[in-house]
């Protein structure tokens, strides 16, 4: 039987068995070549934070306290690319053999609706898997109104800040500053583009974005470090008036932010953002379904580099073993890949 990655607890995964699956009218059976993690929405699972926001109530738009339950087990990845082994009765547009991807969790064989993407030929999986990540990198270039000749540093340098650092770049920013305590991340970003890269671990990070800029500080500073520090260093090195992209999805509590400091006295606006919510803020015009599209060119156009952002890549039947690493040893990954 095929195996998928759980995480059936706080820290906690396990490879399980599950029937052979045959697809329905409208889905394709696909056995799964390569895929990749969502660091950030992901660690809130495995680390068990995610509940701590309380469950979200659509109708009042507001988190309330859990009333209990058990999120797991869960599955653990987000993209993968495989190949088209079955297709149902009424599926059209995708025979056996048709390299695909689409969301989904770490499994050797996968159900897909029928209306998954094929993989062009030349193309790179981790193109394909980056789409995600770019998704959520381009919301938050558009939300920050990133315009050429603007500042931009980018705090946290995961798979989101790497594609924001390119995105800045084709938008015509300069400089664009990467922000990263891990000198893995730190020297991606620089191969992406980034014009300066720095280390919040031995300078202030604040304080340089403001030397880097003649004094004024980045037009735009968008966080996707997940960590109140980050968002700290964001409000501190931001222009006067400049705009801060809040675009992490952080546990509760953020003890190192004042707010009665930089923010306060130098009056930035502050954004979050979150690609995938809808409407979007330049509805009807865009909508995911058309960042997501747009995306996707710039990926497979090359225009947006994802070979260096996907490592390490490991083999499937070694993720329990890796996937810990993304929490316990983050200087040696950026978006965790896995090969089957």
């Amino acid at each position: 039987m095929p195996r998928q990655c759980l995480i059936t607890g706080p820290g906690e995964l396990e490879l399980r068995e599950y029937p052979e699956p045959e697809p329905a009218e409208h889905q394709v059976k696909v056995r799964i070549e390569h895929a990749a993690a969502k660091h950030g929405t992901e660690m809130a699972l495995y680390k068990g934070y995610a509940a701590d926001h309380g469950d979200w109530d659509g109708e009042f738009q507001l988190c309330r306290k859990p009333a209990g339950g058990d999120p797991f087990p869960f599955g653990a990845g987000n993209m993968a690319v495989g190949v088209v082994e079955a297709v149902g009765p009424e599926v059209t547009e995708l025979k056996e053999g048709d390299r695909v991807f689409h969301f989904s969790d770490f499994r050797e064989v996968a159900l897909w609706p029928d209306t998954v993407r094929k993989l062009p030929d030349g193309v790179s999986w981790k193109a394909a898997t980056c789409l995600d990540p770019a998704d959520f990198a381009m919301g938050a270039v558009r939300d920050g109104h990133v315009r050429i000749g603007d500042a931009v540093a980018v705090i946290g340098l995961g798979a989101i800040g790497q594609l924001v650092v390119q995105l800045a770049k084709l938008a015509g920013a300069h400089p664009v500053i990467g922000v990263d305590l891990y000198e893995l991340r730190r020297d991606v970003a620089a191969r992406c583009g980034a014009d300066v890269v720095l280390d919040p671990g031995r300078e202030d990070v604040g304080l340089r974005i403001k030397q880097e800029t003649h004094k004024r500080g980045a037009d735009v500073c968008i966080d996707f470090s997940g960590s109140d520090k980050g968002l700290h260093s964001a409000l501190r090195g931001v222009a006067y008036g400049g705009t801060v992209v809040a675009g992490s999805y952080p546990k509760p509590g953020y003890p190192a932010l004042d707010l009665g400091a930089e923010a306060h006295l130098n009056r930035p606006r502050l954004i979050f953002s979150r690609a995938c919510s809808e409407p979007n803020p330049d509805y009807p015009r865009w909508d995911e379904g058309r960042i997501l599209n747009c995306c996707w060119r710039l990926l497979k156009e090359g225009m947006l580099k994802a070979e260096d952002i996907v490592q390490p890549v490991v083999p499937f039947a070694e993720i329990v073993e890796h996937y810990p690493k993304i929490d316990t040893a983050p200087e040696t990954n950026v978006k965790l890949g896995v090969e089957f």
